[in-house]
């Protein structure tokens, strides 16, 4: 988390910079003949793996400014994993397979979140870095689903949720052999909805006017009604929900790709 934390920090300063000095060399034209901004994208952040999730992104150019700044209604809907801290994959004697100690459940959250986005650097047409401030919130849809794991009793193997295991075996003595399918349980799955607010900036940086790719890096701060089991506590103090969270914070990166029109 640390790492990411340093790397997404390094990122805004260096991205910052570019966007001045692309601001000073390029105040004779201005960007400002496209209404929309529609992009795709990949996430990562600090709660989650590498690719933490996918997310949808649409500005839309507003009638009036901001002190004097272009602004834009912004609308996102992102899909993205949320993991536990404890969460670490582990590997089963000399059998190779693999599955995460402890847990109980994913937490997927599906967030559509809407705000403003504000032009503070302008770039030319075809060259620099556009960047814009991101202010946007939304609710937070969250999907806990069963994490399922595969059992052996001798010749014999069947996939349960997680939730039957007692340490590395079954009350009826079935071993555990690896995780099950990702998908397996997802109609058992729970709803609970919340609320997510973030503040960012994005950094346009194509170089063909009606294409754009670029990066969004930010923070985000998200909240449910109650702890979101995914790893119980299995002491003998304390209940289940004791080491989860129903309030999450993250630092986060969007590297995403689309069109202008």
């Amino acid at each position: 988390m640390r790492t990411l934390y340093k790397v997404l920090g390094l990122a805004l300063s260096g991205l910052m910079l570019s966007g001045q000095v692309s601001n000073a060399q390029n105040t004779d034209t201005e960007d400002d003949s496209y209404h929309t901004i529609t992009t795709f994208g990949l996430t990562t952040n600090t709660n989650s793996g590498i690719i933490g999730g996918f997310v949808f992104r649409q500005s839309r150019l507003l009638s009036g400014k901001l002190m004097g700044m272009p602004q834009y209604s912004y609308l996102s809907v992102e899909l993205v994993n949320v993991k536990h801290p404890k969460e670490i994959q582990s590997s089963i004697n000399s059998i190779g397979s693999r599955y995460i100690e402890g847990k109980e459940n994913y937490l997927f959250v599906l967030r559509p979140s809407y705000g403003r986005e504000v032009k503070l650097f302008q770039r030319n047409s075809d060259e620099g870095i556009a960047v814009s401030g991101i202010l946007a919130g939304g609710p937070s849809i969250g999907i806990i689903k069963p994490y399922y794991v595969e059992v052996t009793s001798g010749n014999s193997s069947r996939t349960i949720p997680a939730s039957q295991l007692n340490g590395l075996t079954t009350p009826t003595g079935e071993v555990i052999t690896g995780a099950g399918g990702f998908f397996q349980g997802l109609d058992q799955s729970k709803l609970t909805v919340g609320l997510n607010v973030k503040a960012a900036l994005s950094f346009e940086l194509s170089a063909f006017r009606a294409n754009t790719t670029g990066i969004e890096i930010g923070f985000l701060a998200e909240v449910f009604p109650n702890k979101v089991v995914i790893i119980p506590n299995q002491s003998a103090t304390g209940g289940r929900e004791l080491g989860n969270r129903n309030f999450f914070t993250s630092a986060y990166l969007t590297l995403f790709f689309g069109s202008k029109k």
